[in-house]
């Protein structure tokens, strides 16, 4: 193993935090890992690590190689990347990243099709609703909903995302449909709930054009969009739910948009992240298919909801964009 190389293990034993973390990634014993740390640093004549048991921490020598390896890295893939535009085809590794219901949604069928036309590209598909250490983990691509926050990161985006509020007909049968944000205020709801999310409140744009939200009564709380959406078919709860969690429900008749009369605030937009501005001709041709197939102007999961860009204020925004 040459330096290169050793410099990339080490520099995965610290973003990852552990020796055995690393070793895990190259499916290779945690000793292998150590030995070639240990032969990086007889080969520089210094030392990176200062050891113990559990843990470790950076000499100073160690934080500048490390700084020296991220360069390093960087200019590596840039390069696979000015290497790979110049194939007449598309070919090699798609390494990709998706919250869960988006990526079996709306990515895979874009995969599907993608590798019929380019069968030379393989694909390696994540659904993590985590936020995923793009680099480190060595992604080409993620779909994210909401801003990117690393500014180390490119981010464009792939379609806005508007937010609608669905019952079952056995809920409004129930409880009456509301009328107003204070008796729905008052209803059984079931809302989104993660380690870094929790959705407690409503906001709105009241008939003075002021803002202005509701505190939920929740119910059921989960951290995944198709159970929120099974918890609304129960007929228990209604639910807000960006429009991509919208399959056949409301065409079906199972959900029905309520409050439609209210003007609600988009949701987020979707959009495509990955670390270098210079995208490989297989990402850029995958990030053009998954723009293609989604669509903006409305989005493919809008087509599912008739009528709604009469509702929830939607009419209102576009007046508003296009008067601007």
């Amino acid at each position: 193993m040459d330096l290169t190389s050793r410099l990339l293990i080490f520099l995965e034993v610290v973003e990852l935090g552990s020796f055995a973390r690393a070793a895990e990634r190259r499916n290779v014993d945690r000793s292998v890992v150590s030995k070639q740390i240990s032969k990086l640093e007889s080969s520089l004549g210094v030392r990176l690590l200062n050891r113990s048991t559990r843990s470790f921490s950076l000499t100073a020598a160690g934080a500048e190689m490390i700084k020296k390896a991220r360069e390093m890295r960087l200019l590596l893939s840039e390069t696979e990347h000015i290497a790979e535009n110049y194939h007449t085809e598309p070919k090699g590794l798609l390494k990709l990243t998706s919250p869960s219901i988006i990526g079996k949604r709306y990515i895979q069928p874009v995969i599907n099709e993608f590798q019929k036309k380019y069968p030379q590209v393989n694909v390696e598909m994540r659904l993590e609703d985590r936020l995923v250490d793009i680099i480190g983990e060595g992604y080409d691509m993620a779909f994210r909903i909401g801003p990117s926050k690393d500014s180390n990161l490119i981010s464009r985006p792939i379609s806005s995302v508007r937010l609608l509020i669905v019952a079952s007909p056995e809920f409004i049968q129930t409880y009456g449909e509301p009328k107003t944000m204070q008796e729905l205020e008052k209803l059984p709801a079931a809302t989104y709930a993660s380690d870094t999310k929790r959705m407690v409140e409503l906001p709105y744009v009241d008939e003075n054009g002021e803002e202005a939200n509701i505190l939920m009564r929740s119910v059921f709380q989960a951290n995944d969009g198709e159970l929120l959406m099974l918890k609304a078919l129960s007929g228990t709860a209604y639910t807000p739910a960006p429009a991509f969690l919208i399959d056949k429900e409301i065409l079906n008749g199972e959900l029905v948009p309520i409050m439609k009369h209210i003007n609600l605030h988009p949701y987020y937009t979707i959009n495509a992240v990955y670390p270098h501005r210079g995208l490989p001709v297989r990402s850029q041709l995958f990030l053009d298919a998954v723009r293609d197939y989604i669509g903006n102007n409305p989005p493919i999961w809008e087509k599912n909801i008739p009528g709604f860009e009469q509702m929830y204020g939607h009419k209102v925004s576009i007046q508003n964009r296009i008067s601007a």
